[in-house]
């Protein structure tokens, strides 16, 4: 059987088989310690029953050290048991946390889920693996050894009591988890739903809440919380009401089988065939073996939970990537080849879907900057993206350094190839390390430089990278000129600095990052005028000595491009320079100003 046509639940018990042997440790320690409890009540019960005939004190010796020992080691077996399982199912977790991030990182997650679903499935459908792991493998298979040993031992003791303790365990342990089961499978898909519903309405309320404001769309957007936050309320409650109903049921199963271990025994008792000793020791015994069967009826209701959670975990996991597997290893570009060249190149985002790059052919020479001009949808954007690797070609051939970027891992593309994205995200950190992603410091290295008020000096040694690339992108005296220097927090999204100037700390981390191709996609799209001329200069002066290509839909700075490419549907329409496109009748033409 192949592992997609396995129901969800069997794939994540079948994530924890490389800690199969920590499990069954898990179980026999967990099997110890439920033993002991049933057996403690028992031989309490018989050392009870048989302290009331006053015997010699040397006849309940053996009984008094046997409960002393079984009480303790229950309490250490159960420790033990906690202690392994878990131990296993969170280094569980942590590989499936690890192949989540993994597939993530392959698959263009957040073209595929939206901002706070991929949180919730990151977060709590992930740890419903250890959820399932820990309350759903172990009590059932330590339910299964006990409680076989419980009913064979009571057989010993008087038979009849042996199969109503078998009928009770089974109606506790079996029929009462499977109704909750089935009726908990429906609230646990909605609940599911719900809480990636809640968390997506949480994220773009908190994201976009100055633009609901601006617009009045506040109160119906927290509308939209409240009704999200509702509705996962009413599955919480369904969910008690059914874990409610375990519980009772069970609590019903345990009186009625105890009751009528009490009757038969009292029968018996009468009828010669029990002594009293063997009816507490049966009544007792029946008593403590429903402890087995106990957390099975909540495991049972939070089944249909778990599964939701497996089927939004694996719908991560079984997203196919956006780019191949790499064939070799070993990116190196070749002397005299052009920086970047593309040829037929066609890209879509799903069969049937129109083309969002069809047929393109451009070239990036060695030291060049060339531009890419069009309006927003002409596929731009998705250039990019092919160049950066997050997804490949559907055909056609995109070569760097004469290298084709399908045959080498992402990660050796994106040391040859680094850029600056539309919206670059800055870390809420310091402009240290926001810098630092490019060119982490050794551990070995020394500490960095500071002045006589704590504050970084420009040439200390162990900050000379990243001040050169500051000052390349003209950003080294704002820098300077700030409390902390380097070591200036820059909030989150970057707000403690302007939009021009998180654009050039982005390219300061583009450029200390040392690629042979540098690709600037929309890098002044929300920048206003006199900032966006501005940052252009910075940015063109900065990329000169790069293999530079400039994805824009903005006119500003092409007279300084070796050559512009004009795409538009999918499609290259003209192609010159500044000069010859100006000349010439076509789009280019018609969108300059004056």
């Amino acid at each position: 059987m192949s592992t997609e046509r396995r129901g969800p639940l069997l794939r994540m018990l079948a994530l924890a088989r490389p800690r199969g042997a920590r499990f069954a440790l898990g179980v026999l320690l967990g099997t110890a310690a439920t033993g002991a409890g049933v057996a403690l009540l028992a031989v309490a019960a018989w050392m009870l029953a048989t302290a009331a005939d006053h015997p010699p004190i040397t006849a309940l010796g053996v009984a008094v050290v046997a409960t002393r020992a079984l009480g303790v080691g229950r309490g250490v077996a159960r420790y033990l048991e906690r202690l392994v399982t878990h131990d296993a199912a969170f280094r569980a977790l942590a590989e499936v946390r690890v192949r989540v991030y993994e597939r993530l990182a392959a698959t263009e997650p957040f073209g595929r889920f939206r901002s706070g679903d991929l949180v919730s499935r990151l977060v709590n459908d992930t740890e419903a693996t250890l959820d399932l792991l820990v309350r759903g493998l172990a009590p059932p298979l330590v339910a299964v050894v006990t409680g076989a040993g419980t009913v064979l031992f009571l057989t010993a003791v008087y038979a009849p009591g042996g199969v109503l303790l078998a009928a009770g365990l089974l109606l506790a342990g079996l029929a009462v988890p499977l109704t909750a089961a089935a009726l908990g499978k429906r609230p646990g898909l909605r609940q599911a739903r719900a809480r990636g519903e809640l968390s997506s309405a949480l994220v773009d309320t908190l994201h976009g809440a100055p633009d609901l404001v601006a617009y009045g769309a506040m109160e119906r957007q927290v509308a939209r919380v409240a009704d999200a936050d509702a509705e996962l309320t009413r599955m919480a409650r369904r969910d008690a009401a059914v874990l409610g109903f375990g519980a009772g049921a069970s609590a019903l199963v345990t009186g009625l089988t105890v009751g009528g271990a009490l009757l038969l025994g009292v029968a018996a008792v009468d009828g010669g065939g029990l002594d009293a000793v063997s009816l507490a020791v049966l009544v007792l015994t029946t008593l403590a073996a429903f402890e087995i069967v106990a957390p099975l009826p909540e495991v049972a209701a939070r089944l249909g939970a778990i599964r939701a959670c497996g089927e939004r975990l694996f719908g991560v996991l079984d997203a196919p990537p956006s780019t191949a597997e790499p064939s070799r290893t070993g990116l190196s570009p070749r002397p005299g080849a052009a920086a970047v060249r593309i040829r037929g190149l066609r890209v879509r985002y799903g069969p049937g879907e129109p083309w969002a790059l069809d047929g393109v052919d451009l070239e990036v020479p060695e030291g060049a900057t060339v531009a890419v001009l069009g309006p927003s949808g002409a596929g731009k954007s998705t250039l990019a993206s092919v160049l950066l690797r997050f997804r490949d070609p559907d055909d056609g051939r995109v070569e760097v350094g004469g290298a084709d970027v399908t045959a080498y891992p992402a990660d050796e593309l994106r040391a040859v190839v680094s850029g600056v994205p539309q919206d670059p995200h800055v870390f809420a950190s310091t402009v240290r390390e926001n810098l630092a992603l490019a060119r982490p410091r050794p551990v070995d290295a020394p500490p960095p430089s500071v002045d006589g008020e704590g504050r970084d000096e420009p040439s200390g040694d162990g900050n000379a990278d990243l001040w050169e690339a500051l000052r390349r992108v003209r950003l080294a005296d704002e820098v300077a000129a700030m409390p902390e220097g380097l070591d200036t927090r820059v909030g989150t999204h970057g707000r403690g600095l302007s939009g021009g100037m998180v654009q050039r700390l982005a390219l300061a981390r583009a450029v200390l990052a040392a690629p042979g191709v540098l690709v600037l996609d929309e890098p002044t799209a929300h920048l206003d005028p006199d900032t966006r001329d501005a940052v252009m200069g910075d940015l063109l002066d900065a990329a000169e000595g790069y293999s530079t290509l400039l994805i824009t839909h903005d006119l500003t700075g092409l007279e300084r491009v070796d050559r512009i490419y004009v795409v538009r549907e999918g499609r290259v329409i003209q192609e010159g320079t500044h000069e010859e496109l100006s000349q010439r009748e076509g789009w280019y033409r018609s969108v300059l100003p004056g």
